[in-house]
Parts: structure tokens; C-alpha cells; sequence
């Protein structure tokens, strides 16, 4: 009986709404999904529940209130992973995403009363994974692009013997680049040819924000200053090979332990196959003998 009355009171709600969105003239959900998927970098559509969580996080977003450090910080955060939402938005975006699993609370206190417990621990994880979504983009950003400084420093270090057009430097290299450095280097070389050397290097160190690439850029603001950078470079070029062999042998050292997981897991099917043909021999000597 509470079910039913739950669901005509979840109907009779719907109808109301899509009845005031007629005599309002709201968009349409279809309207939303192209507006919000235009400002996208990446043109992937969004999902129909990703609009209306994204709907309802821009609704709230007015209810967050942050310092300006913090501010700045996410906003910073949000822009070296690639995102075009406003910190506070970002906030509402996590709740909302919570707040949508949290809904299930209610019905299943009155159908499933053991379900209720799960679902409030997946909205605190939800809530997490979300929050920390820009973050983790940060990382496996900056882990990218410092994989392959130490080939970008080799590079720049032969390069230094033949001249000094740092621009021409990195214009060279970006054809050899991967994905997502080439990208973090097509957004360099146009700032360069934009504004100030100096100011579009700094700026491209603060998008990353890696102390390796900062020794980089520091070298390539001192060449630009006119001093000799060969031997820096030289310097830090050995330096990052030496990085790149304890992160290297970091990830060997992690490969034993997954061998060795599905190794005991071939050794327990090997066992299983002797015990089924062991038992299946015994239960036939068994019945001959009966």
C-alpha cells in the first residue's frame, strides 16, 4: 500500500512538471544536451543523465561558497585537466552525482530495508571518486608528460649544439611527440607566437605543474636570456635518465606480484582438474565394485 501511494505521488509529480514545463516554455531535455555538449573540448554527447546531473549541480552551484585560495587552486586544478566548469559547479557536479544514488534511499527503506545502508556507503564513494575526478586527471596528466621529459631533454641537449631557436625546438619535436604532450605543446608554441617568450614557458609550467618539467623550462628561459644552456641541459638530461631508471625498475618490481596472483590461481586450477579426475575415478571403481 505505502508503494503504491509512493508511486502515484512520483507520477502525479511528473505529470505537474512536464504540464508547467509546456505552460513555461522550458527547453526540452534534447536542447540541453546540445547546449551543454557544445562547450565541450572533447565532442563526445553527453549522456541523458549526465545533462540533468549537470542541470541540477549548475542550480546548486550558487550554494557553494569558497575562499579565494581554494578557488583558485580548483581553478587551476580544472584547467591543467582539461575542464571547463567552474569550481563551484565542480562541487555541485559531485553532490548532485551523490545526492542522485541517495534518492534510492527512500524506496528501498519501504521494499528493501537492507539496501538502504548500501546505497549511502556508494553515494559517500561516489561523492569521492568525483571530487578527486580532477585530481586523478591532473596525475595521470603530469605522470604522461613526465615520461617522456627524459627523450624531450635528450633532444633539446643535441639540439642546443646547433642553435638557439627554442620555438624552432619545439616545433621540431612536437612532430614526435605523443598525444597528449604534442597537445600541451601545440597550446605552447601559439601562446609563443602570441605574447612573450618567457610568460607563455611560465605559463605552460604552471598548466602542468611538474617539478621536472620545471627544470626544463628553466633551462629554456635561460637560453632565451642568452646564456649557454648545453651544459645545463647535458646536466639534466643525465639527471632524468637516472629517474627514468628507478621508475622503471619501480614498475618491474610490481610485476612479481601479479605473476605470482595468477600463478597460485593456474596452480589452484591444475588442482581442481587432478581432484575431478582423481574423484571421478573413484566414483566409477565404486560403482563397478557395487
Amino acid at each position: 500500500m505505502i508503494f503504491n501511494i509512493f508511486l502515484f505521488g512520483l507520477l502525479l509529480a511528473a505529470g505537474l512538471f512536464f504540464i508547467l514545463a509546456d505552460l513555461l516554455r522550458l527547453p526540452t531535455l534534447a536542447a540541453e544536451k546540445a547546449m551543454l555538449s557544445a562547450g565541450k573540448s572533447k565532442k563526445s554527447a553527453r549522456e541523458t543523465l549526465d545533462t540533468l546531473l549537470m542541470k541540477a549541480a549548475i542550480r546548486l552551484s550558487g550554494m557553494f561558497r569558497m575562499d579565494g585560495y581554494k578557488r583558485r587552486r580548483m581553478t587551476n586544478t580544472l584547467a591543467a585537466a582539461g575542464t571547463d566548469m567552474t569550481p563551484e559547479v565542480f562541487s555541485a557536479y559531485a553532490v548532485a552525482k551523490a545526492g542522485a544514488v541517495l534518492l534510492g534511499v527512500v524506496p528501498s527503506l519501504t521494499v528493501m530495508p537492507l539496501l538502504a545502508p548500501i546505497l549511502l556507503f556508494l553515494a559517500v564513494m561516489i561523492y569521492f571518486k568525483a571530487i578527486r575526478s580532477a585530481d586523478e586527471a591532473l596525475k595521470a596528466k603530469r605522470e604522461s608528460v613526465e615520461n617522456e621529459l627524459p627523450r624531450f631533454v635528450a633532444t633539446l641537449t643535441q639540439e642546443l649544439k646547433a642553435g638557439r631557436d627554442v620555438l624552432g625546438m619545439l616545433e621540431g619535436y612536437k612532430k614526435n611527440a605523443g598525444e597528449l604532450f604534442a597537445g600541451e605543446l601545440d597550446v605552447l608554441t601559439a601562446d609563443m607566437r602570441s605574447s612573450s617568450y618567457e610568460a607563455a614557458l611560465v605559463r605552460f609550467e604552471a598548466r602542468v605543474g611538474s617539478p621536472m618539467l620545471s627544470d626544463a623550462v628553466r633551462g629554456l628561459i635561460g637560453v632565451l636570456r642568452g646564456d649557454d644552456g648545453a651544459v645545463y641541459f647535458q646536466m639534466l638530461s643525465h639527471d632524468m635518465k637516472q629517474l627514468e631508471l628507478q621508475r622503471l625498475k619501480a614498475e618491474a618490481m610490481k610485476i612479481p606480484p601479479k605473476v605470482r596472483k595468477y600463478s597460485f590461481v593456474m596452480l589452484m586450477c591444475f588442482l581442481m582438474t587432478y581432484l575431478v579426475i582423481i574423484g571421478y575415478e573413484i566414483v566409477r571403481s565404486l560403482g563397478g565394485m557395487f
